[in-house]
């Protein structure tokens, strides 16, 4: 069994406004955060450094994810665009202006030749990163309300909508299933063996579902959501779900008896965006203009000896 985060080890102030989201990179040495100054901002979490400021977003920045040789990163937001950033120069290399309305959520398929967008205007569009096309390569509109929340595991792409529904798409044999969630799906996300989804759903609830059944498995309750949309992840054990919540605290589920294993106070009341470490038991959470790394008690390499 291996322990929860429970520790704060860094707190990091962003000087972006307030923090929309923050994310790993894919081998998580690195973090990307979101700012409502327009800005995208890459760290080092364990030395509290910045590393990089990429900038030219119209608005703020709602959502940003990293390829998979961490050489682009990929930003949507509230200017409608979606917008790709060299790592090393900082400069813009791609971007494509056709959502109509802001882009909540993006993600680069495996290859991080593709990249994916979710956007209030009801689509889900894939761009070719390597082509010069202004044009999406292909636009999923099966949703009857806003994309919030995008997720790619392999050939299967997962999109969670605000018309109560999450959808995957599976690319090779072009298959769609649909699974109704009974409110918006603010966060959805494969688990990191590949096999279930993680659904958080508006209302307070976090549901744990079969892939390929369709099935509940588990459900979490005792955190608040109302208002925001709050991640939720599986940490990389497959033992603890971790959620956002809207009275000041990330609640920390098993995921197999849906107990709540450990409370992680902020200071800030809604802590809206968090994600987990891709190879170890750490966890980021954004709340207002601050990130904050939660580790395991046991975890030597960031507290020491």
């Amino acid at each position: 069994m291996s322990k929860c985060p429970t520790v704060r080890a860094k707190i990091i102030d962003c000087k972006q406004g307030a923090v929309r989201a923050v994310r790993y990179n894919v081998d998580g040495n690195y973090c990307i955060t979101c700012g409502s100054d327009k800005t995208v901002k890459l760290w080092n979490p364990m030395k509290n450094s910045l590393l990089k400021t990429y900038s030219g977003t119209g608005n703020e920045v709602l959502d940003a994810a990293s390829s998979s040789d961490n050489s682009q990163i990929a930003a949507g937001g509230a200017d409608r665009a979606c917008t790709i950033f060299d790592v090393e120069t900082g400069k813009q290399l791609r971007r494509w202006r056709t959502h109509g309305a802001q882009v909540n959520s993006v993600a680069f398929n495996e290859e991080s030749s593709v990249v994916f967008s979710g956007s209030m205007d009801c689509t889900m569009q894939a761009f070719d990163c390597r082509s010069r096309s202004e044009k999406p390569i292909q636009i999923f509109n099966e949703s009857t309300d806003g994309i919030i929340s995008i997720d790619v595991n392999g050939h299967e792409i997962v999109a969670g909508s605000a018309d109560g529904n999450y959808r995957i798409y599976n690319v090779r044999d072009g298959n769609m299933t649909l699974d109704y969630m009974g409110d918006s799906v603010n966060s959805i996300s494969f688990t990191p063996d590949g096999n279930c989804l993680l659904a958080g759903v508006m209302g307070g609830i976090v549901r744990l579902m079969d892939k390929s059944s369709g099935k509940l498995l588990a459900s979490y309750k005792g955190h608040q959501n109302t208002e925001y949309k709050l991640d939720c992840r599986v940490l990389q054990s497959i033992e603890h779900v971790a959620t956002g919540s809207e009275d000041g605290f990330v609640y920390v589920y098993s995921l197999l008896d849906s107990n709540i294993v450990s409370k992680l106070e902020h200071p800030s009341k809604v802590i809206h965006s968090l994600t987990a470490h891709p190879k170890k038991e750490r966890l980021m959470t954004a709340a207002g203009q601050m990130i904050y790394l939660w580790v395991a008690d046991d975890d030597t390499e960031v507290l020491g000896e």
